[in-house]
């Protein structure tokens, strides 16, 4: 679980103001359960997304994300990760390739997390921001993401990333705007493979 519970340039929970918004967030809290909840409940409702609010500055590391509250939901990821490995709780990163539109090309990457819970294991949570049509929830072991798959070329990636994938910090960090960042959102290319060729989780 060492990957799921470092920090590193980007997840950088050794910040002062990250690693201080963990400690209030898990005060008072008696379970595990109870800490990833106060701190995906954080992320989700109080962190804007940045596209929602058409809210500059574009942020990637997760103390930037705290400082101007807001962020892609990338960004975000990065910093419920953050919050939840400063808290002693193993935290990795998980994408879904979905449609930008309302179905078909172009694609994108979602950003979402992934969260150890002792008692469920691997459990997946999307602290995006709720808005009409979208309602993301922590109920483990129930699974309730902003989105699901309708399109062909839809995939829910089964990986769980210690670190941030490179097209995504390449998105988040040489675009000064969110409309930039709209205009040139991270992708990958679908490879199809055998299933005695899959990968393993990573």
């Amino acid at each position: 679980m060492n990957p799921y519970l470092a920090q590193s340039e980007y997840i950088d929970f050794d910040h002062p103001a990250v690693s201080g918004k963990a400690a209030e967030l898990a005060a008072d809290r008696s379970s595990e359960d109870e800490v990833a909840r106060a701190c995906f409940e954080f992320v989700r409702d109080s962190i804007r997304h940045s596209w929602d609010f058409k809210m500059n500055p574009v942020t990637c590391r997760a103390s930037d994300v705290l400082l101007h509250g807001t962020g892609y939901c990338y960004a975000k990821s990065h910093l419920l990760a953050a919050l939840l490995r400063a808290n002693g709780i193993p935290a990795g990163l998980c994408y879904q390739r979905l449609s930008v539109g309302s179905g078909g090309a172009p694609y994108c990457l979602h950003g979402l997390n992934a969260v150890f819970l002792r008692q469920h294991g691997w459990y997946r949570v999307d602290a995006r921001g709720n808005k009409p049509g979208i309602s993301a929830r922590f109920s483990p072991p129930i699974e309730q993401l902003a989105f699901t798959l309708i399109a062909q070329e839809e995939r829910d990636l089964p990986e769980i990333w210690p670190a941030p994938l490179p097209v995504v910090v390449q998105a988040l960090t040489t675009h000064d705007t969110v409309e930039q960042v709209s205009r040139n959102l991270p992708d990958i290319e679908l490879v199809q493979l055998e299933k005695s060729k899959l990968p393993a989780r990573i």
